[in-house]
């Protein structure tokens, strides 16, 4: 029987079970492709080493290991940008072997115009070269068929995490998915519940995949409520089954509306954590002394803890409690975010007015930063209680929640445009929104990278009091 069998939650169900309900794909698939990427290292090493055994009668002779090591980083960087590392390599040996031969055969036509163009050939011998390229291409194709048909029956071929949820319009999962029922774990899709919207991320964790069976008057609630959820939100709409549009996904034989996907896939997660991890660890220990000297002007100045704590939305639209070196008098402080700071306010401490002014009231985030629930660049969290003219953040404009498909940051591309302070009209908001927007739109660490360069011209902006 399927491992991987549909599985139903409960009404009751904890986040804990919800979990287990099924495996972090995410992990499993980084596995897998460590996997592939040994074997074929070793398929490849091997091919080499047995060719310079075959011309010179000596199996680690420096040509063949000059080869390889001059091939093998071609092929990998040619394989990832080629998809050979992929959902689809592992959902189908056959592709997986089409994508590394392909990639390995264009390493080898690049290494070859390499040999030539920079005259290195003295530390590489022809023959090893055509018989290791040869016996790699057929060792590496081999090694991925046989290696992809054991890995695909061991884990029922699902390598992905799926959710159906169900609201109101029952449907039939295909077997591999967890089926949530909404009424029964009282799930809405309301937009204005904070509680409501970590529970279903909770219950969506490590998922990469919905599927929502709802009434078509409740489609569109559904969509706000999934825009910001870090996953391919889809709705099953059944009466697009006579239209037969190209393009739109498929379940069960019906067809699916994408409203909603995650920004980044795993190889960009990866390299952004990375980069959040190293930027911050280091900042962290150079910094030290100044975090205590904060710490003590704090202590000295007025009573209370040193940290601010404040439940706020992340990925997913996951609460978590940001940190922030406390700039306002204890007794005074504002939980749900629901006045702004003003430039003269009564509430900010002598300290806490350098500290906003500097934005050094931040530093403590790196802390959330390493602790995964922010990244170092991304949308600014903003507090539950945000309004401008009035009405809250997430009713100004529809688009609100897709700024949560990624983590939030410490600075962003609003930041740096100087759009920080106060947010009193719509526009306020509306402002910050779209910068947000433009920063999910084809993310690249380069543009990380340079929105933190940027962000050290506006430590000190007018706008921070």
């Amino acid at each position: 029987m399927n491992q991987f069998s549909a599985t139903t939650l409960k009404p009751g169900a904890t986040a804990t079970e919800s979990k287990g309900a099924s495996r972090d794909f995410g992990w499993l698939r980084v596995r897998l492709y460590g996997l592939l990427f040994a074997v074929d290292a070793a398929a490849m090493a091997a091919s080499f080493l047995l060719a310079n055994q075959l011309r010179f009668g000596a199996l680690t002779g420096s040509f063949g290991l000059n080869t390889f090591l001059l091939l093998f980083p071609l092929y990998v960087a040619l394989g990832f940008s080629r998809g050979a590392w992929s959902i689809d390599a592992l959902s189908s040996p056959r592709r997986s072997a089409g994508l590394a031969v392909k990639s390995l055969l264009f390493a080898i036509a690049v290494a070859a115009i390499l040999l030539f163009s920079l005259k290195i050939g003295e530390d590489f011998s022809r023959l090893v070269f055509g018989i290791g390229a040869a016996m790699s291409v057929l060792a590496i194709a081999l090694g991925r068929l046989t290696l992809g048909r054991r890995i695909g029956e061991r884990n029922g071929w699902n390598f992905r995490k799926e959710v159906l949820l169900i609201d109101e319009v029952a449907t039939a999962g295909d077997g591999k998915q967890i089926v949530i029922d909404a009424a029964a774990l009282g799930l809405e899709p309301a937009i204005d519940d904070p509680l409501m919207l970590d529970r279903l991320a909770q219950i969506l964790d490590a998922c990469e995949r919905v599927i929502v069976s709802c009434p078509e008057e409740r489609r569109g609630a559904w969509a706000r409520v999934l825009a910001g959820a870090n996953v391919d939100a889809e709705m099953l709409v059944p009466e697009l089954d006579a239209v037969g549009a190209i393009g739109l996904r498929r379940h069960g034989g019906h067809s699916t509306l994408l409203v909603g996907c995650g920004p980044l896939r795993l190889r960009d997660r990866v390299t952004k954590r990375l980069f959040d991890i190293g930027f911050s660890a280091t900042v962290l220990v150079v910094l030290l002394p100044v975090f205590a000297a904060i710490a003590l002007a704090i202590r000295i100045e007025s009573p209370g803890p040193i940290l601010f704590r404040q439940q706020r939305l992340g990925r997913s639209n996951r609460l978590f409690s940001i940190l922030k070196f406390r700039s306002m008098r204890t007794e005074l402080g504002d939980e749900s975010g629901s006045r702004s700071a003003s430039r003269d306010d009564d509430r900010v401490t002598g300290v806490g007015r350098f500290l906003r002014r500097t934005s050094l009231d931040e530093l403590p985030q790196l802390l959330n930063v390493l602790a995964g629930e922010m990244s170092v660049v991304g949308p600014r969290p903003h507090p539950l209680g945000c309004r401008a003219d009035d009405e809250l953040f997430w009713d100004i404009d529809d688009h609100y929640f897709d700024r949560h498909s990624i983590k939030p940051g410490i600075t962003g591309l609003a930041q740096v445009r100087g759009f920080r302070g106060a947010t009193e009209k719509k526009t306020d908001v509306t402002d910050r929104l779209r910068a947000d927007l433009e920063y999910l739109d084809g993310w690249h660490i380069g543009r990380d990278v340079a929105i933190v360069a940027r962000t050290i011209g506006v430590v000190v902006h007018s706008n921070a009091f």
